[in-house]
């Protein structure tokens, strides 16, 4: 109990807590509790206990007997002291009192859940009962309210967590009526294009018999690609005609915010391509010791320990992680590049922070500045997130793509084997980032097959682009 200054302290020392007035002729009991004489008096014979018999002290429920009472001169003398100061009991700290006894409420009924003074605890009503000092019971109930306080900020913060996923499957939802949308304009975009290429073979053929003599095993044979096209479900032409948008994209910038998902059939598409376009090369001076890069710098595979590397150790390298990064820096834009996988065992692709710690053995994950995407020995593919992200892909990848958008903190791993989607981490960055790879360990030469880094290339004879 906290007091305004000793002057109120030393008052509360000195009042009766039986009749809430200064202490007359004040005598101590037992257990060192005081009281006025005449109360204490009064006190043991309305409890009904004889002057041999023990009696509960009405503070703090200790036994005392009546011939025990000795008179406190002492604190007689601060009582007489306190009131020459003309300072009266208890100013400005008015007490709730018992409306059967008059007396103060100083303990708890657990049982009738209800605070009642000394007198009501000696009663053949609440004897029985389990009864506490009122502060005690105050801090039982405090605890209780405490964890039901617990209880419900936990189920604020769930229902604040289902508003989260149902905003993002909003947005969702959102993006894939905008995709769907520009899927249907391109469609008719595609067809007015077709419509316009037969007008044109048309009116040819009309103006020279002659040379559609000459065409005409290439005119029928281009006429049935033109049937087959029409035939071809929505669905179909859209596959060879659509785009996906990148996911979790923050917002619509322009053709910028596009990037290519499928097979493509439009050779306009190619410039496009080069905006995002990153020529990866791997950094020798990051590489760990046990790792061998190729003389162009464009793949790594695990090897023997190379004495030279481990001899002059710099602060770039990794020492103890067999890892290696790029030698780009990424600190704005957008970016995209390949790595051929191929039937590795294991492998692990992704991008780090440039200021990532390099030494000792690195935990990688987006909390330490590393975003990986690791394909373990069984057979298991895992987002390095924490906890991990355990994968399920229905088609085994054999050439990667990685894509970054620094400004809306994403880094988007596509199956190009499949040209499918295959897991997209969401940050905020800051400072530059590094693509980094992670060749696994040789298993005995099962898994000596390198990570090649690889970019787009045309198919032969079809004029297509495969990303």
């Amino acid at each position: 109990m906290a007091f305004a200054n000793p002057l109120e302290k030393l008052q509360e020392e000195a009042i009766c807590s039986i009749c809430l007035e200064y202490m007359s002729d004040p005598v101590s009991i037992d257990c060192g509790h005081n009281f006025c004489r005449a109360c204490i008096a009064t006190y043991c014979q309305e409890t009904g206990r004889g002057a041999s018999g023990p009696v509960s002290c009405p503070q703090c429920r200790a036994a005392f007997h009546k011939s025990n009472v000795r008179p406190n001169k002492q604190l007689a003398n601060i009582v007489e002291t306190i009131k020459q100061l003309g300072q009266p009991p208890a100013k400005g700290r008015p007490e709730a009192l018992c409306r059967k006894h008059e007396e103060r409420l100083k303990l708890f009924c657990e049982e009738d859940g209800e605070a009642i003074c000394v007198v009501c605890r000696e009663s053949l009503e609440h004897r029985p009962h389990a009864v506490y000092p009122i502060e005690e019971a105050a801090q039982v109930y405090k605890l209780k309210l405490q964890k039901s306080l617990e209880r419900l900020l936990k189920e604020v913060d769930e229902i604040q967590k289902h508003e989260v996923v149902k905003k993002k499957r909003e947005r969702i939802v959102t993006e894939f009526g905008k995709l769907h949308q520009l899927l249907a304009e391109e469609e008719k975009l595609l067809l007015q294009k077709l419509e316009q290429e037969e007008k044109i073979i048309l009116q040819r053929i009309n103006e020279n018999l002659t040379k559609l003599l000459e065409l005409r095993s290439s005119l029928d044979k281009l006429i049935l690609e033109i049937r087959e096209k029409f035939q071809q479900s929505a669905d179909g032409l859209l596959k060879v005609s659509g785009w996906q948008k990148s996911p979790l994209s923050s917002q619509a910038e322009g053709e910028g915010t596009w990037i290519p998902g499928h097979w493509k059939h439009c050779l306009g598409l190619r410039n496009l391509l080069k905006k995002f376009k990153e020529d990866v090369t791997l950094d020798p001076e990051t590489a760990h010791p046990e790792l061998i890069l190729s003389d162009d710098r464009k793949s790594v595979r695990r090897g023997g320990k190379k004495l030279i590397l481990s001899l002059f150790d710099n602060p770039k390298r990794f020492n103890a992680s067999p890892l290696v990064l790029g030698v780009q820096a990424f600190s704005t834009g957008r970016r995209y590049w390949e790595v051929q996988v191929g039937d590795k065992t294991e492998w692990g692709l992704g991008l780090c922070r440039e200021s990532a710690s390099r030494k000792g053995t690195v935990v990688l994950s987006p909390k330490n500045g590393y975003w990986v995407l690791r394909l373990q020995s069984g057979g298991k593919y895992e987002a390095l997130t924490s906890p991990l992200t355990s994968l399920h892909l229905s088609v085994r990848p054999r050439r990667v793509g990685i894509f970054l958008d620094y400004k809306a903190g994403e880094i988007t791993f596509y199956n190009v084997t499949d040209r499918d989607h295959i897991y997209t981490f969401t940050d905020q960055f800051s400072g530059p980032l590094r693509p980094l790879f992670f060749p696994g360990a040789s298993a005995g030469g099962k898994n000596a097959e390198p990570l090649v880094i690889s970019w787009v290339r045309d198919t032969e004879g079809s004029g297509c682009i495969l990303l």
